[in-house]
């Protein structure tokens, strides 16, 4: 295991130093014509509609993410998961892009939940995310055979495929999570096979999805026309780009990976400073809708403590 670890800390950052790099060097050569795309009142209020929409996309987030700790037989209160999962997300931004997991595997800890369990959860949150975006993929059509095979990886799913490859997963990240022996001892380990597949979990992936293309199409709208690659290519793109940021080595919370595998699948397609308009201004409200939902759960804990 140690050296794949190492070969990971050595790609992430190259993988995020290129990226940020190639998206620094392309505003450098359109920031005139990006600034000249200023916003007017209209387009202010779009920005904060789409900070809004991203707000609301965190939130379905972490219904999808107590509705697969349920499925796990790890019932928690949801006032409390969705607290908590407000005030990790904002973690991924931090340098190792792990935090966000590191500090919900310790929550759970301490609410007694086992480690197995809880690196299950961990690893199968953006594992149903990914197949999420993959399921957006047809709507943009063809796209060289993609559109066409992308659904056929929720078979997944299936207990007979899913089972092997959490198992490689749990090898994988426990020792980079400090779970390093701790699986072994766990209530699970007399039931380790899961039976069924977390469908509820997954079907709450697809609104928190859907809201934020709802953020980033206030952007196009903004900077841009939905028109002018029609909505379901829009869709399918942000999909793409959002899918390949999460699962990428690269610099915290996806920052420059998203951007260039955006940039790179719809160059030609538009102008190229309204692009960059639409993905800079994405990002924005992503990181200000992020930080305002972990600062609401921040203030709202002691709240909820002190009502129980």
């Amino acid at each position: 295991m140690r050296p794949i670890f190492n070969w990971q800390r050595l790609i992430g950052p190259l993988v995020g130093f290129v990226s940020v790099g190639f998206l620094l060097t392309t505003i450098w050569r359109h920031g005139y014509q990006v600034l000249e795309l200023a916003p007017d009142q209209q387009g202010w209020a779009l920005l904060l509609l789409g900070v809004a929409a991203t707000v609301a996309a965190q939130w379905f987030n972490g219904l999808a993410w107590w509705a697969l700790l349920n499925w796990l037989r790890s019932p928690l209160p949801l006032i409390e998961v969705l607290l908590l999962f407000m005030r990790t997300n904002i973690y991924k931004y931090l340098p190792g892009g792990i935090w966000h997991q590191a500090g919900r595997l310790r929550w759970l800890k301490q609410r007694g939940v086992g480690a197995r369990r809880a690196l299950l959860a961990v690893l199968l949150d953006p594992l149903l995310m990914l197949l999420a975006a993959l399921c957006l993929l047809p709507l943009g059509g063809l796209q060289g055979g993609l559109g066409l095979i992308s659904p056929f990886a929720l078979l997944l799913l299936r207990p007979r495929w899913l089972n092997p490859l959490l198992e490689r997963l749990l090898l994988s990240k426990r020792a980079l999570l400090n779970f390093s022996g701790e699986v072994e001892s766990d209530e699970l380990k007399q039931d380790q096979a899961l039976l069924s597949s977390p469908w509820a979990a997954l079907l709450l992936q697809f609104p928190f999805l859907l809201l934020r293309f709802g953020g980033f199409a206030c952007c196009i709208v903004c900077f841009s026309s939905i028109n002018s690659l029609g909505i379901g290519l829009w869709l399918a793109a942000f999909a793409l780009a959002w899918l390949v940021g999460l699962v990428v080595p690269g610099a915290p919370g996806g920052i420059g990976v998203f951007e260039l595998v955006l940039l790179a699948r719809l160059h030609g397609s538009l102008p190229e400073a309204e692009l960059l308009a639409v993905v800079i201004s994405y990002r924005l409200i992503s990181v200000v809708a992020e930080l305002l939902t972990a600062a609401a759960a921040q203030l709202d804990q002691p709240i909820t403590i002190r009502s129980q």
